[in-house]
Order: C-alpha cells, then structure tokens, then sequence
C-alpha cells in the first residue's frame, strides 16, 4: 500500500554556525508529493546540512521548513525533534542495530505503530522479500556485505511506509557494479513505495539517473532547480556546466549572434568552420569567454572533413567496454577529455573534432584581451605536425 507522500519545503532558510560560517543561504525551495528529488554539490556546498535540516537532527538559524503542510522548524525558536517528523531515513554507513537479527532491524522501524510483535515481524519479512534478502532475514549484520546491509538499510527505510524518505549519500562506499544495481533498486522501491524522496550526492551521473528534479548547491546556495534535462542542456551558470560535466573549455570571442540566445565564436585553432555555442550568460559581441563541452557535443572525425572545426593530438586512449574514452590536446595547449571512440586510437595521432552545439556554452563577457584578427586567421595544426 503506497504512503502518503508528503510536500515538503523550505522557505528563506539559513543555517549558521560558529564564526559566523553560513552553511545554508536563503535556501528557498518546494519538493511536490512523490518527486524524488536529488540535491548535488560539493564537498561543502550545503547538502549534508540542508538534509540534517529536513530531518531535524540541524536546528536551522533562520526561515521555515515545513513537512506535509506543518511547520516542523521556523527560526531558532520552534524545532520538532526527527522521532515526531514522520520521516525514515537511509545513512551512508548503514546505521543497523548490531546485536539485532536482520528481520529485528527492518521490524525495528514498526516500534511506534500499534502492530504486535508478530505482525511486525511478518512485514519486515514481506520488505526483506522485495529487497531480495528473506533468506538472511535471521543473519546479524555484520553477516552480510555492504551492498547487503545498505539494502537492509532501505528496507527498514520503507516498510513503515512514511511520506518521507532521506537518503544520506547511500551508495559511496559501495563498489562501482554493486553501486549501479543499488541505484536502480533505490530508484525502483522509492517510486513503487509512492514516498517523497530527497537524495543527496556528489555524483553527477547519480543524480541524473536517480532524480525527477535536481537540485544543484553552491556555498550554501540553490543555483539551479528543475529536471535532469534542463540541468544538463540548460544550466544556469558555469559553476552548474562544469560541475555536471564537462570534456574541458577553451577561451574564445563571440562573433556574432546566429539566434535567439546561440553565438558564433572565434577561437585561436579553428580551422575556420563555424563553431556555434548557447550563449548562456548573455555574453556581448566581442566579449571574451570561456567556451565549455559537454562530451557528447564533441566528435572524432578526420581532419581532411568539412566538418572538422578543431584540429588536436591524442594524448591518452581509456577502453571502457562499450568503447573509448580520448584525451586530447589542442594547439594552444588547453585539453578535452572523455570523447568517445569506437576504436582504439593513437597516441599523437592528430585528430579532427566536429562540434554540436546544443552541447557547447558559453560563459563571461569580459573585453576581450584576445587579438580578434589573429583569431580568425590562425592556422589549423597539419596531419603530422605536434602540439607545442
């Protein structure tokens, strides 16, 4: 029976601690009933704080969070303790009671409903079955693998069925394969529960399977908010672009505007081909700026094509099973890395690059400082020829 999801929100809230250190900033945000949401960031931009906020385990300093329509913080002054904010929550180290059987810490979660013992523990088997864990259900957790415990972890997170579920960094310290099939089993039971759901990580590729929304943070602020989709094709500055990924970026001065919001830009080893980019900060004509790549907005082709607009040297070959990972080095020495291959490569090797643009942004505006006639007269490397 799915849960009754809980909007949860946050309004003007600030989170201050000793020495004045602001970890939260006016952090205004809605989460709907359902949505599983993913807050990315760094080390130190305000996830963990903003999650232990929703929890109650961080008392805010100033603003109002409030959980299925009740205020559970406002201020300093009025705080619901995390037992009474109907919520579960999935910590990073699992968190199991170590002398319970794997049955008695899923059962555990069913404490303050009026169940008996026996009903208790017959749902917390009817979880272990969903997670795939009946058969350890009387094993301690020290027992089991990581990967064992963590969806032990999950199952007790789910089977009191609350409207709300946090998830702390569940996934970190488990192994790359194990990882994936973790987030699709955390994927799948969190919808299938019908919870809310916030999950925070510092892996982008995580938080773009995972999240109905994201919601990226930067010092203790929310810079952008909204689907994977837009995060990705649209973000909202350039700390967002390269934090979400990106092969490398280039310095370059806009020539023109093509379009609504694209430019054409100029840079110091084009072989002349246009080279279009979403002009994303509103940067003037002739303004210099930094010309960023996600991966996919890059193409190995042969240099000799008409498409081929940057010219560069293989530097580094990675398999990686489905095919290649480049690295590449361009004329004035700047580097673009994990373009794809479907074949092996070789070092020094100069290749061509076709560009997408619905991949390249671009971000500045400054005057520029770049000689404008050098840069759309400069010469493309040659078939031989190495990158100074």
């Amino acid at each position: 029976m799915p849960s009754d999801a809980c909007e949860v929100s946050l309004d003007a809230v600030n989170k201050f601690y000793t020495r004045g250190k602001r970890a939260l900033c006016d952090l205004t945000v809605k989460v709907n009933p359902g949505e599983f949401v993913v807050l990315l960031g760094p080390s130190g931009s305000g996830k963990t704080t903003l999650l232990r906020s929703v929890a109650g385990i961080e008392r805010i300093s100033s603003g109002t969070i409030t959980i299925g329509g009740a205020a559970v913080s406002s201020g300093s002054n009025m705080h619901v303790p995390p037992e009474r904010r109907s919520l579960a929550m999935v910590f990073q180290d699992y968190a199991l009671w170590p002398h319970m059987r794997v049955k008695e810490n899923v059962a555990f979660a069913l404490a303050r409903t009026k169940q008996n013992r026996s009903t208790r523990l017959a749902t917390a088997l009817e979880m272990l079955e969903r997670v795939g864990l009946s058969h350890h259900a009387d094993k301690y957790p020290n027992e089991l693998s990581g990967g064992e415990q963590q969806r032990v972890a999950l199952a007790r997170a789910l089977v009191a069925q609350l409207g709300l579920v946090l998830f702390d960094e569940p996934l970190s310290n488990l192994d790359a394969d194990l990882r994936e099939r973790m987030r699709i089993e955390i994927g799948t039971l969190s919808r299938l529960s019908g919870a809310t759901a916030i999950y925070i990580t510092h892996d982008q590729s995580e938080a773009f399977a995972l999240a109905d929304k994201i919601g990226v943070l930067e010092h203790g602020r929310l810079v952008q908010f909204g689907g994977p989709e837009s995060i990705y094709n649209q973000p909202a500055s350039e700390f967002v672009a390269r934090f979400t990924g990106i092969s490398g970026d280039i310095k370059a001065v806009i020539q023109e505007c093509v379009a609504p919001g694209m430019v054409q830009v100029a840079v110091p080893h084009s072989s002349g081909g246009r080279i279009l980019a979403k002009n994303l900060s509103n940067a003037p004509l002739g303004g210099e700026v930094s010309l960023l790549f996600r991966p996919s907005a890059l193409r190995i082709v042969d240099t000799n094509t008409e498409n081929a607009t940057l010219r560069a040297i293989v530097t580094d070959v990675a398999f990686r099973g489905r095919g290649y990972d480049i690295a590449l080095r361009l004329q004035d020495g700047s580097h673009l890395n994990s373009i794809y291959s479907d074949h092996r490569m070789k070092l020094n090797e100069s290749v061509g690059l076709s560009v997408d643009p619905v991949g390249c942004f671009v971000f500045g505006g400054r005057t520029s400082s770049l000689d404008s006639q050098s840069l759309l007269s400069c010469h493309p490397l040659h078939e031989k020829e190495t990158v100074a």
